[in-house]
């Protein structure tokens, strides 16, 4: 019998090429959902254009209650939580309803989901849940407060659950991507637009800003996370490019060395590099 993977966020990005990858194997049968129904029929038309017939496709809101009911009827071997939206700007400027919707979306959507299908895992004692993070669960840039604190909420999230399913067999893991080409942190950055003439002036001027990371090919990601859903025993953490993991560790670890006063009267790197890189720029 071929394992049933409901996967979230298929509109795009990581969670369409991940989709459609897993799809390519007879062993699996694939639910690809997105938010809306718009997204659909163009992915629809993909599928048919590749001859693939073990994938179908479904509307699920994860900041729905009335969407993420129907996921009990579906009965899934391997969740990935996979939806997520980015909400960029500085802790100074970006306004409540903005921070409210990343939370929504990121941290309480999915947790809600999950406990609906991870109660079926428990039930038969088997099943994988995987969480699509970010190394912005683990580390912090600027502009990206509201979005690291809804990644860093799924790390806490994730771990909890890791701990308390234990005794019913069920795995727990999560994969942290770096940033990748997809448009997604290109998004964070225009965001602001959307703010509303009611907010007060920003402290920044966004249009003056980009994501300050060269960015990687996704399907590094894509052909990790297909290995991942495949695989035995998967690591728990998995940071990708595998490359940038160090550097991940020597952040971490300065933040115990780190003063108050560190920094003072100076711009921090990254906050200069958003104001010079161009955007989508990829890694060389």
């Amino acid at each position: 019998m071929a394992t049933k993977v409901l996967i979230t966020g298929t509109g795009s990005g990581f969670g369409r090429g991940i989709a459609f990858g897993l799809a390519k194997d007879s062993n699996y049968k694939v639910i690809a959902t997105t938010q809306d129904y718009a997204q659909i029929f163009p992915l629809e038309q993909e599928a048919k254009k590749l001859g693939l017939k073990n994938i179908e496709f479904d509307k699920l809101d994860v900041t729905s209650a009335d969407s993420r009911s129907k996921a009990a009827d579906w009965d899934v071997d391997v969740l990935l939580n996979n939806a997520g939206i980015s909400e960029g700007g500085s802790v100074l400027d970006i306004p409540a309803k903005a921070i409210d919707a990343q939370l929504q979306t990121n941290v309480i959507g999915p947790i809600a989901l999950t406990q609906i299908i991870a109660r079926k895992m428990i039930e038969r004692k088997s099943g994988r849940i995987i969480f699509m993070s970010s190394v912005a669960g683990l580390t912090v840039d600027p502009f990206s407060g509201a979005y690291s604190a809804s990644k860093h909420a799924v790390e806490a999230f994730a771990e909890a659950l890791y701990k308390e399913t234990r005794p019913y067999d069920v795995d727990v893991l999560t994969i942290n991507p770096g940033p990748f080409l997809t448009g997604f942190n290109d998004r964070m950055f225009e965001t602001y637009r959307n703010w509303g003439e009611d907010t007060p002036k920003p402290v920044f001027d966004y249009s003056k800003l980009n994501f300050p990371h060269e960015q990687y090919d996704p399907q590094i990601v894509i052909d990790e996370a297909i290995t991942i859903i495949k695989a035995k025993d998967p690591m728990y953490r998995n940071v990708l490019p595998k490359s940038i993991i160090e550097d991940q560790k020597s952040q971490l670890a300065d933040i115990w060395t780190r003063k108050a006063k560190d920094g003072a009267g100076e711009t921090n790197e990254l906050v200069s590099k958003a104001g010079s890189i161009a955007k989508e720029t990829p890694v060389e």
